[in-house]
């Protein structure tokens, strides 16, 4: 079994208290986002966690416990754009605080654990194909030594992301202008010891390079752990996606993050109101267990072949 950390929030930076705990206690509720009243009981023993995949745009909270992670078989999407605080309007500086906090997670834990996230990539008139490549060359510089590879993406308009952004005065980007961003940042990752892939994105560019994504990616994962998984593509995906199946902790409309493009809070004013009902000591990410929820055991187990073969190796 694998867990997300999460697609839906940015536990690393608001909830990890909470995530640490959920750890020693070796169990997390989840409720289903499809009906609030079903939650789920998931075991977070090593026996079966086969490996867990965080998502942040600031780990720094997690630094004085990530000891707490060595039982178990992880990595990090770290996502580091170049967006200003229109944009992302609470991360705290990219130059003071973000790239050195990238750059002490690399050491702390290894470059193979931290994949760099450059995504969501959107236009407008100062968000230009120039400005894109500047930046990333210059983050690209800051962060060689420090990871392998950068995940990229172009921006889906989801409803709540395309209502969101409409003080950005979005320009749609064009087949052409994905192709020269997709050509130069591959160019200048390789100048830095790095390369790019792609993150669900139904257009080939394998011609320069670039493959497609798998963020929560069995290869890295077996590579980490030093085992095979038996695992497969997870179906509840979009189509273009390669993530393998995984289990996600997380809940919707929890991040305080407030990034404009953001599929996964519908409203600020949820979040702020979820965020307060936040208790780091409960099994479930906010608030508390109603008269009319209903708690089931989800059946997991390891999906992990203990020892790899030598024609793997």
């Amino acid at each position: 079994m694998i867990i997300s950390a999460s697609r839906r929030t940015d536990i690393p930076t608001y909830y990890s208290e909470w995530f640490f705990n959920r750890l020693r206690d070796e169990y997390v509720l989840v409720r289903n986002p499809m009906n609030i009243h079903q939650i789920g009981k998931i075991n977070l023993s090593p026996n079966v966690v086969d490996g867990i995949v965080l998502w942040t745009k600031n780990p720094m909270p997690m630094f004085k416990r990530l000891s707490e992670l060595e039982k178990y078989n992880y990595y990090f999407q770290f996502t580091l754009n170049a967006y200003n605080k229109d944009v992302e309007p609470n991360i705290p500086s990219k130059n003071d605080v973000i790239i050195p906090a990238f750059q002490r997670l690399s050491r702390e834990i290894g470059k193979e654990r931290v994949v760099w996230r450059y995504d969501p990539i959107f236009f407008n008139e100062r968000y230009t194909m120039e400005y894109h490549c500047k930046y990333f060359n210059l983050l690209a510089s800051r962060l060689e030594g420090y990871t392998e590879k950068c995940t990229v993406s172009f921006l889906d308009l989801y409803r709540n992301t395309a209502r969101n952004t409409q003080p950005l005065n979005l320009q749609k980007e064009t087949p052409q202008q994905q192709i020269e961003l997709i050509q130069r940042f591959s160019q200048i990752a390789d100048e830095h010891g790095l390369y790019i892939d792609t993150c669900a994105e139904a257009t080939d560019f394998k011609h320069f390079g670039v493959e497609h994504a798998h963020c929560i990616d069995k290869n890295r994962l077996e590579r980490l752990g030093h085992y095979n998984l038996c695992v497969e593509k997870d179906l509840n995906q979009r189509l273009e996606c390669g993530c393998i199946a995984s289990i996600d902790i997380g809940t919707y409309n929890t991040c305080k993050n407030g990034c404009l493009y953001c599929y996964a809070n519908y409203s600020l004013k949820t979040v702020d109101k979820n965020f307060h009902q936040h208790n780091p000591n409960s099994p479930l990410l906010f608030g508390e267990i109603g008269p009319d929820d209903i708690i089931k055991e989800r059946k997991v187990k390891s999906c992990k072949q203990c020892q790899i073969s030598l024609f793997d190796l």
